[in-house]
């Protein structure tokens, strides 16, 4: 899983996460420590890029709302970006795309954190 911190022009860090495969059962827990991990030691501000996983089941949806939970819990920013088309159908069926803030591109998921959107 690739990890990028970004600096917005205010000053404050995002920690972009990109995990590659399946966010399934058996990887949802690794998922789930490395968003705590990272949430509670480098940056309550995430940005998940799905653009590499093709494949995600119900484990893999609970992981991202802890992620948010917990980034909410410290007053902090979850992003979701490029989705992958397998992924984006799960979202939609399960109606989590409306739970989630998601973007077409990384780029626009950290464009409203560089402008100070989020408090």
């Amino acid at each position: 899983m690739e990890q990028t911190i970004c600096t917005t022009q205010d000053g404050r860090t995002v920690v972009v996460l990109a995990p590659t495969g399946r966010l399934d059962i058996t990887t949802a827990w690794q998922f789930r420590l490395k968003l705590q991990e990272c949430i509670s030691k480098v940056s309550p501000h995430i940005v998940v890029n799905l653009g590499q996983v093709n494949f995600i089941d119900s484990s893999g949806l609970t992981s991202l709302v802890a992620g948010m939970r917990d980034a909410d819990k410290v007053k902090g920013s979850f992003r979701i970006c490029k989705l992958h088309p397998e992924a984006k159908l799960v979202f939609e069926v399960t109606m989590m795309d409306s739970v989630f803030e998601i973007f077409e591109t990384e780029e626009d998921a950290l464009a409203g954190l560089r402008r100070g959107l989020v408090s």
